[in-house]
């Protein structure tokens, strides 16, 4: 039995590496917008200090990685150019969300893919932010944020990776922070009373009164303020401490349109279309830089290539020093991330493969 355990472990070790297979993930997307799914690619805007990024080529990396997601049918680059132009001589060039949700009509597509470079370097460690963004043509869809349509609330969310989760987090703590952020023209709302440098206490209009009448005043303010606000500030026990209006029995209420985590997933269908709120915003916008020595990028690089058919023999590492499959990988994977954090992630194939010295 000795004998036959050194045995093995002799083939074992005498096999290296060749006994185990070198396991990769092939990931893949697929469009969760049916509303979207005729887009047409403006030319790309250089926005970088290098002079001498081809735009035009970036245009048709991006257009050829979206139109390899299934869903998708995307304008050829030429037809969508000779559009734009005929639209800037006549109406002058697109700027604003309004213009673009014109030409996207102009055009017969359900959205437009405003992009640009932000900052490229072809030298090692190549460098290459993009910041893109779709504007739809009909004016009733909104911004979706990421996260929505992800399994929230199931066995499921346990899988949703931590960028993506994080990235979720983020923006719905932005959208909930926003509508508490005070304008500058606030008009209806009194003004609290507040101490001068005189020891005096300051009205709404400025008006100073005595500081041994201020409890007076507080009172009185109060019983006004809640008066004037019944529906937020009604029952015993609503006082003014000196900073603030407090009434612990009454839990504070919450903004009409306070954004909350069941924003994330969609509502049920309805009998009825939904009444149409305008918006001029991008209905997805994704920003983000890659670089050829960051190790998120450069597993997913390798992934991508070693899953695939390219019979160059430089593997991934070759990718970065050929400007255009940079390029072309990075408008794939920054095509990937936007449609993996809003519900577009298909299943990853585990690829398994032998090394050649095993046979």
């Amino acid at each position: 039995m000795g004998g036959i355990v050194l045995a093995l472990a002799a083939l074992i070790l005498g096999g290296g590496c060749s006994m185990f297979p070198e396991t990769r993930q092939r990931e893949s997307v697929h469009n969760p917008f049916p509303q979207l799914k005729r887009v047409a690619i403006l030319p790309f805007y250089n926005q970088s200090n290098e002079p001498t990024v081809d735009t035009n080529l970036v245009t048709e990396k991006y257009y050829a990685a979206l139109q390899a997601v299934p869903g998708f049918e995307v304008l050829p680059v030429g037809v969508s150019k000779a559009q734009w132009l005929r639209y800037a001589m006549t109406y002058g060039e697109p700027t604003t969300g309004a213009d673009f949700q014109s030409l996207a009509k102009l055009m017969g597509v359900e959205a437009v893919v405003v992009g640009s470079v932000t900052d490229f370097d072809a030298f090692y460690p190549p460098r290459m932010a993009m910041t893109v963004q779709w504007y739809a043509a009909n004016d009733g869809f909104h911004t979706i944020p990421a996260g929505y349509g992800l399994p929230w609330g199931t066995d499921a969310e346990k899988q949703i990776p931590k960028r993506i989760a994080r990235e979720a987090e983020f923006e719905l703590a932005r959208s909930q922070l926003a509508t508490q952020t005070p304008t500058p023209a606030a008009v209806g709302v009194p003004s609290l009373p507040v101490e001068s440098a005189s020891g005096e206490y300051v009205g709404e209009f400025g008006t100073e009164f005595p500081a041994d009448s201020a409890d007076e005043y507080t009172g009185e303010y109060a019983a006004e303020f809640t008066e004037q606000y019944p529906g937020e500030f009604a029952g015993d026990g609503f006082v003014f401490d000196g900073d603030q209006f407090v009434n612990e029995e009454i839990a504070a209420p919450m903004p009409a349109d306070w954004p909350d985590a069941t924003d994330f997933i969609p509502d049920p269908p309805s009998p009825v279309r939904p009444t149409v709120i305008a918006s001029t915003e991008p209905v997805l916008m994704h920003t983000k830089i890659y670089r050829g020595d960051d190790p998120y990028f450069t597993k997913r690089l390798a992934d991508f290539v070693e899953t695939g058919d390219d019979a160059r023999s430089s593997g991934w590492q070759g990718y970065l020093k050929r400007s255009d499959d940079f390029i072309s990988f990075c408008c794939q994977l920054h095509i990937m991330e936007m449609l993996e954090s809003r519900g577009g992630a298909d299943q990853s194939d585990l690829i398994l493969r032998w090394p050649l010295s095993r046979y």
